[in-house]
């Protein structure tokens, strides 16, 4: 069975309409779910991590609009790709405003929506393997003693062991000792790893500057 996490939503009161992407985004290979309602689709969200949302702006009950509203309050980080037909264009310009991602006017470009999503789920893709990286990364931190955080500090400020030594009023080998077991918890292979970690983690900006404490 398909990765949850990759499959497109299509909501659409339109049968034909929601028939009709089901067959184009299957056509590519990319799995699909369709939904009547964004009722039904809010129904059942929390059971899944949608990697993209293709929706009507204008249906019964919850309008386009009102889905992206909703999407935000539970902070789904979702791309959402708004079909229109062409006396509801303010409405995707309003939806655009709201958080959408892309919009399409009827009748669409098959290959220019297909293009669309393809995009959005790279970007999701990308997006959940950040997230996973940092969860880990954070993990980490959390496991090192405040020695080594304070190591950790002053190493990735490019300070040489010996000023890090100095300026924790302690000796360079002490400091040999806390940096080898910080590399190892850290499973950096390298400084610049260790570097590369910091950025991700948030500790650094991309000037080196540090933002918080590690």
């Amino acid at each position: 069975m398909p990765s949850e996490n990759k499959t497109v939503h299509v909501i659409d009161d339109d049968e034909a309409m929601r028939h009709s992407l089901k067959f184009l985004l299957e056509s590519a290979g990319i799995e699909v779910a369709a939904h009547e309602s964004a009722s039904a689709f809010l129904a059942m969200v929390s059971k899944v991590e949608p990697a993209c949302i293709i929706t009507d702006v204008r249906m019964p009950g919850l309008s386009g609009i009102d889905l992206l509203a909703r999407i935000k309050d539970r902070k789904l980080d979702v791309p959402v790709i708004v079909i229109t037909g062409h006396a509801d264009v303010p409405l995707a310009v309003e939806a655009m405003k709201v958080g959408a991602a892309d919009f399409f006017e009827k009748p669409f470009d098959d290959e220019a929506l297909l293009a669309s999503v393809r995009s959005a789920l790279s970007r999701h893709e990308r997006d959940h393997q950040r997230h996973a990286e940092r969860s880990e990364i954070d993990a980490r931190l959390a496991s090192l003693s405040s020695r080594e955080r304070d190591v950790l500090k002053g190493l990735v400020a490019g300070h040489a062991n010996k000023q890090i030594a100095f300026d924790l009023g302690i000796s360079p080998r002490t400091i040999e000792i806390y940096r080898a077991n910080l590399m190892t918890k850290m499973h950096a292979a390298s400084l610049s790893d260790l570097v590369r970690m910091a950025l991700v983690a948030g500790l650094l900006d991309s000037t080196g500057d540090t933002l918080r404490p590690a």
